[in-house]
């Protein structure tokens, strides 16, 4: 069964192997990017806590309103690696590996690019997702929007599925769909907005993981816990 939140708030533009809509009744089934244990029927309220380098090497952790470990992000403190980060579930056990990639040809491109791949054994598997990272601008050090790709990608015309908007340094910016339909808020006017405290509302129907995966590679690129 896939996720399930209120109509009105669909994805369009997907296929039913990804991250498709599809109506039933008066509901709209979200298909998950990691997987359907990370979706609720609810609004999910997360606290995001910035793990200084001297603890276990920084990253993330995840807690939901009870206070229970959700996530876990370890990034290059933890493994060793620049452009390398790890989402863990709330056991430990890893769901997510990230990478940023390398070579002469991301070195000439105007963004950079990470892909999310689903784990297996503890080994990259399955890629589910990629991000597009804009480059500042030269002499202008504007950057556009950060837009994220469920994969496949090559099902239809479309370039994007997501797109993140707003500051992620001043924790006040969120995760929309490609209508524009808000997915994930992060910080922003009445939410927990601290540096090294934050809190994340993600809507009903969304996969938890995704988001929290979204939020690693935004960290990292601001130069913050999971980077080196």
């Amino acid at each position: 069964m896939n996720c399930v939140r209120s109509k009105g708030l669909a994805i369009p533009y997907l296929s039913s192997t990804s991250t498709v809509s599809t109506t039933m009744g008066a509901h709209t089934a979200i298909a998950p990017v990691v997987s359907k244990i990370f979706c609720s029927s609810s609004q999910a309220v997360l606290m995001v806590r910035r793990r200084p380098p001297t603890v276990n090497g920084g990253g993330l952790v995840v807690t939901d309103r009870n206070q229970t470990a959700a996530f876990r992000v370890d990034g290059c403190g933890t493994i060793g690696a620049s452009g390398q980060l790890i989402v863990r579930d709330g056991d430990g056990s890893a769901i997510l590996f990230i990478h940023k990639k390398g070579g002469v040809v991301q070195a000439l491109s105007v963004n950079n690019w990470w892909r999310g791949y689903l784990t297996d054994y503890g080994e990259p598997s399955k890629l589910v997702f990629s991000l597009q990272d804009p480059k500042p601008v030269l002499c202008t050090n504007t950057k556009g929007d950060v837009r994220v790709t469920v994969e496949p990608s090559g099902r239809t015309k479309r370039h994007w599925d997501y797109e993140v908007t707003g500051s992620f340094a001043q924790r006040s910016c969120a995760i929309k769909n490609r209508a524009g339909q808000l997915v994930a808020q992060i910080g922003g006017k009445g939410m927990m907005a601290g540096r090294d405290l934050y809190q994340v509302v993600v809507q009903p129907g969304y996969d938890q993981a995704f988001v929290v995966g979204i939020i690693a590679i935004l960290d990292n690129t601001h130069g913050e816990s999971t980077s080196c």
